[in-house]
């Protein structure tokens, strides 16, 4: 089994369809190799896949790769290691993300530019439950720790992000049921592509002559979700 550093955090038939799509995504991924699968959900809503077959150590590894994985309870995080967790919350003490535990990061160690952490989600269009990759400082409770920060690979990510032609990004809604609202509301020439972020975490990448606030004013009254503009 691998547990992916990705959520399913709606219900009922929103559920269903996102798990539906989730296998797919899964064949997608390892269905070239000798493997079965099954996709379900743990109780603190990450998506876990039971892989079993001939290439099962294959297949997970690769799905950790896609992904993220996050670790096993019994194994713990190793200060200096990177790992994957989702954005859970955020205060002007910095940002909790979710990797399995509650990891914290303080606002010194976003790294994100000036502005409390509030204003960095503001800026960089940070939505919860999006994967970030951060480096594990070390249990708070050991006085030799190092806090924990976001990885240099995922500072340069989200900085790539403000370089483009602006972004909405969007949870709580698959990639097609993004692609679906904005054809809806009219404006799929204004798009370039929808980028899955997480299999309910979506980024609208937009294109040079869209405005990413009036897009998100656009569709947002067709789209129950929490949506930020990244410009």
């Amino acid at each position: 089994m691998v547990v992916l550093a990705t959520k399913c955090y709606v219900d009922g038939d929103a559920r269903e369809r996102a798990l539906d799509g989730m296998t797919s995504l899964v064949g997608n991924d390892v269905g070239e190799l000798a493997v079965d699968w099954q996709v379900g959900v743990r109780d603190d809503d990450f998506v876990q896949v039971d892989v079993t077959g001939e290439d099962a150590e294959v297949a997970r590894n690769v799905l950790a790769e896609t992904w993220g994985e996050i670790v096993a309870h019994d194994e713990g995080l190793v200060a200096g290691e990177t790992y994957v967790g989702t954005l859970k919350s955020w205060d002007d003490d910095g940002f909790v993300l979710d990797a399995g535990v509650d990891v914290r990061i303080p606002a010194d160690e976003i790294g994100l530019g000036r502005g409390s952490p509030a204003q960095v989600v503001e800026r960089f269009g940070l939505v919860q439950h999006l994967s970030i990759r951060f480096v594990y400082g070390g249990d708070l409770g050991d006085p030799d720790a190092e806090p924990s920060r976001l990885s240099d690979a995922e500072r340069d990510r989200l900085y790539d992000w403000q370089r483009g032609n602006g972004r909405v990004n969007v949870n709580s809604a698959t990639r097609g049921e993004v692609r679906a609202t904005v054809n809806r509301a009219g404006h799929a020439q204004d798009i370039v592509t929808v980028e899955r972020l997480g299999l309910l975490e979506q980024s609208i990448v937009c294109t040079e002559n869209t405005d990413p606030p009036g897009l998100l004013a656009a569709i947002g009254s067709y789209l129950p979700a929490e949506m930020r503009c990244v410009v």
